[in-house]
């Protein structure tokens, strides 16, 4: 693990230890959040730690044409149950996603730092968000960083409020990505919900390649 300051450069990701920490600073920025997602590295850390960088391997990640749409999601996407949109309330989403209690996680990573910094990279149009709607109410929603030329998106969290809302947000940016070309779409670590969609964990030498 190194320690790095402002005007550092972040050390090669082999150097990662075995959970993918690969290096701690004491700062956070839009620049050097630009730099981590182009090298493959991501910050995840709680309120009251420095600011801790990952670069797991293997990584978790889900290719447009292998999603998976479960038969109890068919008809909520065949009636539209839901209203998405894009980019249309990003703080509102990060708020909740820095909200919403989740199983075995005390506190949120989401902490004031980090909304200031995706705030800037969404007015940059590097961070985007999905909302997901019932009526005039946000019950669901997720966000991440977009690199366009990388034909690759950076999924960091999501949230729900009514059942399958985040799923359902998840599918139709899929969808979204796919016609737009999108290679890759990056979800970090393995969950047993990404993997229900279609994800899966390949080695990190093999999604480097995609950044390259």
């Amino acid at each position: 693990m190194f320690f790095i300051g402002p005007k550092d450069k972040f050390p090669p990701v082999e150097y990662s230890d075995q959970e993918g920490l690969l290096a701690v600073s004491s700062e956070l920025s839009p620049s050097r959040l630009r730099d981590a997602y182009y090298q493959g590295i991501f910050p995840w850390y709680n309120e009251g730690q420095p600011v801790l960088w990952w670069s797991p391997d293997p990584r978790m990640v889900l290719f447009p044409e292998e999603l998976k749409i479960s038969k109890s999601m068919r008809p909520y996407l065949n009636q539209e149950k839901f209203r998405v949109s894009f980019n249309e309330n990003f703080e509102e989403v990060i708020n909740n996603c820095g909200e919403i209690n989740r199983k075995d996680q005390e506190g949120t990573w989401i902490t004031d730092e980090i909304r200031e910094n995706y705030l800037q990279l969404h007015l940059e149009g590097l961070a985007q968000s999905v909302e997901v709607w019932d009526g005039e109410l946000l019950v669901g929603g997720l966000y991440g960083i977009y690199l366009r030329d990388k034909k690759m998106f950076c999924g960091e969290s999501m949230f729900a409020r009514k059942s399958n809302a985040s799923k359902y947000g998840f599918i139709r940016l899929v969808q979204k990505l796919k016609k737009e070309g999108v290679e890759l779409i990056d979800c970090q670590v393995y969950t047993q919900h990404l993997s229900s969609l279609g994800a899966r964990e390949i080695p990190r030498k093999e999604f480097l390649e995609y950044l390259k």
